[in-house]
């Protein structure tokens, strides 16, 4: 499908690889790692074609088709989200348009007898079939079936794009990409912006993939399930492991023990080599030997090795004073926005060690309850803290709130205590932060950069309780060992919103739910509660398809009862039979198209309902002619819903 031939792709501090040769077939479940830097996304940028290489070939198959999902995505458009995806395939969009021109004719000429206009009916049936093949007929069911699945409420199915975050952007783009069937999926951290539920849908969705698959994830599970070979970008050079990301780290471990064993015997010979050189160099008679030795030590390929030492490490959040039993309570917690309710009614005691994972979709409160804890956001009820409790918040925007003017390594110094100050560089190693990166100015890092410094200043502050919002987004698999080994070994309680499975696993002791606006609360595993929401989920899948096979067999059933009514009366002559076959023509268009007006006159005047009511009566010029435009919209769609029943009812008598 994509064969890479002597790849090679060049930045001003070196190559990032060089005479790289893959082949990629269909089929292929492929994850790409490597450190940060390594040349991940580059890679997917030069597979779409969006970057050309330094040097080097990639081949592609005639008619291969590419989905590129960047973390980058810029999306400016006042579609809505369903049609942004409506009208993203341009195959679809030509026969729609050839279907509409057609229709359009047959419902405005009065040509009837001509072999022009019989020759259009000819073609709207070969049109259809197109369509057909281009599963134009499921398409609706395939976009609503995509878009529910990464999260989407069918409420909002209908609102403007550009009126989302960024993270709801990026999964509009992800279903736009799949809906498509591309052969190649070339997806750059996917999961960033997924809760935990859309996580294991868009698994299920990949593994049924048929094409090509290529992905960057930090995310050890989504690896697992989803990936059966492994790419590593390492020193310039792209390893080829036939095995998904545990198995890999395994035999890569393995190999690497390996490497550094041969490096110390090589370092050994260089060094033995280099005393000889030393030795004989002075005398005439060696001096000929000492020459064939520095040759042979100038043609020697060093051994490099890549080593994990963040993934050692051992670091331990500090524990500032012992708490009372209790260290939290709710009372008739609950929080609405205007007539948007998230959650009401909580009632709750954290008592102390306990290790809390606050799940669910996105969009359901979950950081707006932590703000809650944290008396940070307004809202009903209260909250308590007991006695000696002290919180430290890890907030999503929590990256904004450090001092610009600091260097990174004055940021962690300022809240380090004790002993640990010792550990100061390791420890902002082990997030990212190595050598001279630690003198650098916070006011010049890149957002995720920011962010692993919060968390980094995070696991530094003694506390007690520790309330922590996405706290893994920008952190790398072995950043997330990391921090996950020192919330083990946390003796403190924790409450914890995060999206992978692989960190959460083994944790926690306890789930919290919003669900219906009410927070449940379950002794499962992680993966017991995503398997019990997943078949929750399919269920309601099926549920809605039945209702609509339901729907469509009744609607067959009438249809064929009037059609056996039908043959029961007289036989119809030829030409009485062409004239109704016109007539049914004509009606069919003319309800259709009604619809459609219908469907657009309703958006219109939802939108301006929402004009209305935030309209500024003091301008009456401009509030006259808001109010007249509304009307105007109100009268059409009285008069359009008028026509569209006097066509239905005579398209039935027909």
């Amino acid at each position: 499908m994509i064969n890479i031939e002597n790849l090679s792709f060049h930045l001003p501090q070196g190559y990032l690889f060089k005479e790289v040769s893959l082949q990629i077939n269909a089929g292929d479940k492929i994850g790409l790692v490597g450190k940060n830097g390594a040349g991940k996304s580059t890679l997917l940028r030069l597979l779409s074609g969006r970057e050309l290489p330094t040097e080097g070939r990639i081949h592609k198959i005639k008619d291969a088709t590419i989905g590129y999902l960047t973390q980058d995505i810029v999306i400016d458009t006042n579609q809505s989200v369903f049609d942004y995806l409506d009208f993203s395939n341009e195959d679809l969009n030509r026969i729609r348009t050839q279907i509409d021109d057609i229709n359009h004719q047959l419902t405005t000429r009065t040509d009837y007898e001509t072999d022009s206009y019989l020759q259009l009916l000819d073609d709207l049936n070969f049109a259809n079939e197109q369509f057909n093949l281009f599963e134009g007929y499921q398409w609706e069911e395939k976009i609503n079936t995509t878009l529910l699945g990464l999260g989407f409420q069918e409420s909002v199915f209908t609102k403007p794009l550009n009126q989302f975050s960024g993270g709801w952007k990026m999964r509009a783009e992800l279903a736009r990409i799949l809906i498509n069937n591309p052969s190649v999926l070339l997806l750059d951290e996917p999961t960033n912006h997924l809760d935990i539920i859309s996580i294991g849908w868009l698994e299920k969705y990949l593994q049924r993939f048929e094409g090509a698959l290529i992905t960057i994830s930090h995310d050890r599970y989504f690896l697992d399930n989803v990936t059966k070979k492994t790419l590593e970008i390492t020193k310039g050079k792209i390893l080829n492991f036939p095995y998904p990301y545990s198995i890999y780290k395994e035999r890569r471990a393995e190999e690497i023990e390996i490497l550094i064993n041969a490096q110390k015997q090589q370092e050994k010979e260089i060094k033995r080599t280099e005393e000889l050189i030393d030795k004989f160099r002075a005398k005439a008679s060696k001096a000929s030997f000492a020459q064939s030795l520095m040759k042979k030590l100038d043609k020697t390929e060093l051994i490099e090795v890549e080593t994990d030492e963040v993934s050692a490490m051992r670091i331990n959040f500090p524990l500032s004073v012992q708490p009372g039993k209790a260290v939290l309570e709710m009372e008739n917690l609950g929080k609405s926005y205007g007539d948007l309710n998230l959650f009401k009614e909580i009632n709750l005691s954290v008592g102390r060690g306990e290790k809390i994972a606050l799940l669910g979709p996105n969009g359901v409160g979950k950081s707006t309850l932590l703000k809650r804890i944290m008396k940070t956001e307004d809202g009903e009820g209260t909250v308590t803290y007991g006695h000696n409790v002290e919180v430290t918040y890890f907030a999503q925007d929590q990256a904004e709130k450090l001092d610009p003017t600091k260097t990174v390594y004055e940021t962690v110094d300022l809240v380090a205590k004790g002993e640990i100050r010792k550990q100061l560089r390791s420890i902002l190693g082990a997030f990212l932060f190595g050598g001279e990166d630690v003198d650098k100015k916070v006011g010049v890092l890149s957002g995720g950069e920011r962010t692993r410094l919060a968390l980094c200043q995070l696991l530094l502050s003694p506390s007690n309780v520790l309330i922590l919002d996405e706290p893994t987004n920008h952190l790398d698999i072995q950043s997330k060992a990391v921090l996950k080994q020192a919330l083990k070994q946390y003796e403190g309680t924790f409450i914890i919103v995060s999206h992978d499975r692989e960190f959460l696993e083994g944790l926690t002791n306890r789930i919290w739910d919003i669900e219906n606006k009410q927070l449940k609360i379950h002794h499962y595993t992680v993966q017991e509660y995503l398997a019990k929401k997943s078949e929750a989920f399919e269920q309601a899948q099926q549920q809605g398809k039945s209702n609509k096979t339901k729907a469509k067999e009744e609607a067959a059933a009438k249809v064929k009862a009037e059609e056996e009514k039908a043959a029961a009366k007289p036989a119809l002559s030829y030409e009485e039979e062409k004239e109704q076959k016109k007539e049914i023509s004509r009606l069919k268009n003319a309800v259709r198209k009604a619809e459609q007006r219908i469907e657009k006159l309703e958006v219109e005047i939802k939108q301006m309902d929402k004009i209305i009511a935030d309209l500024d009566y003091s301008d009456e010029e401009k509030a006259a002619e808001t109010l007249k435009k509304y009307d105007a919209l109100k009268t059409e769609l009285d008069e359009v819903m008028e026509a569209w029943e006097e066509n239905t009812e005579a398209l039935e008598m027909a």
